[in-house]
């Protein structure tokens, strides 16, 4: 097996293939080596187990057109909601957040869903309506657990910061289901598996970076910090799910946290955990959202 072979030929359908298999700089800082004939014979392993982090996998593969249905709700969702905080203008987002943020991230939520309703409809599909959303989370009572989310800016970054976590996870959720319709896609328009791969790696990119702006607006680290027990470093108990399984510090088989640091021995829970990102399926996100944020009757 020649793995730089390998992730050449994934490379050229994903430029950031470097970026996803190790998307924490301190990753690379902090671990240092295996240290052990019996770390490298687990090489290939650990490897395997990498690309499955990278692209997650589901035991049920849905079409084409049910994944870019799904990111079109959430897309939606997102829209929906950056849009809400900018017609409140400067009552509720300072002029100066606005300008360096959350306009372009309005705009870039508006494009998502203008561009994946575009290639629905190029496949002759019927992009799926906007669903009815509550954005305080009270499904549909608009008096739910974030109830200020439109007049507080406070609650306004936190949901902010719990929209782009969740959507990074549930896009790199999607990656295997994408991949394992190549046939099918290629099947039923030439040139559309790599126009989605292609666009849903793009989109995962730029919510990866929102993600990443609005949790540092909100004093946070980039990236989720997660402790032994607890994936969710938002301090918002409410959302414990959307941040589930972030605690993991096995990779590969490997325990990350036995591994050599910079500053000893071992790597602590808080760099094992931030070094990696956890997906999440679609059963997951929509078991999440559904009934919140999402109504459902």
């Amino acid at each position: 097996m020649n793995l730089f072979n390998i992730i050449e030929e994934i490379e050229n359908v994903d430029p950031e293939v470097y970026g996803r298999i190790s998307e924490r700089r301190d990753v690379i800082k902090n671990i240092t080596s295996f240290g052990s004939k019996v770390a490298l014979a687990a090489m290939p392993f650990a490897i395997g187990t990498i690309f499955k982090k990278a692209y997650a996998q589901t035991t049920t593969t849905p079409s084409v057109v049910a994944i870019l249905n799904y990111a079109l709700t959430l897309e939606y969702l997102e829209s929906t909601f950056y849009n809400a905080g900018k017609a409140k203008g400067t009552a509720l987002i300072p002029a100066a957040a606005a300008t360096n943020y959350f306009n372009q991230v309005t705009t870039d939520e508006n494009n998502h869903v203008t561009f994946l309703k575009g290639v629905i409809t190029s496949l002759g599909a019927i992009p799926v309506s906007a669903p009815e959303i509550d954005l305080t989370a009270g499904n549909g009572s608009n008096a739910g657990p974030f109830a200020d989310v439109l007049t507080n800016y406070q609650t306004f970054l936190a949901v902010a910061q719990v929209f782009e976590d969740t959507g990074v996870r549930a896009y790199k959720g999607q990656a295997a289901n994408i991949l394992a319709n190549k046939a099918a896609a290629e099947g039923v328009k030439a040139g559309l598996y790599q126009t989605v791969l292609t666009a849903a790696l793009g989109i995962h990119a730029v919510e990866a970076r929102h993600a990443s702006a609005i949790r540092s607006i909100r004093g946070a680290t980039p990236w989720i910090t997660s402790t032994a027990t607890l994936g969710n470093d938002t301090g918002i108990g409410l959302v414990n799910a959307n941040y589930d399984g972030e605690q993991n510090v096995s990779q590969g088989g490997v325990d990350v946290t036995t591994l050599k640091s910079v500053s000893g021995s071992t790597t602590s829970v808080a760099i094992a955990t931030a070094a990696f990102d956890e997906a999440l399926s679609m059963d997951q996100v929509l078991a999440i959202l559904q009934g919140s944020f999402l109504v459902k009757h």
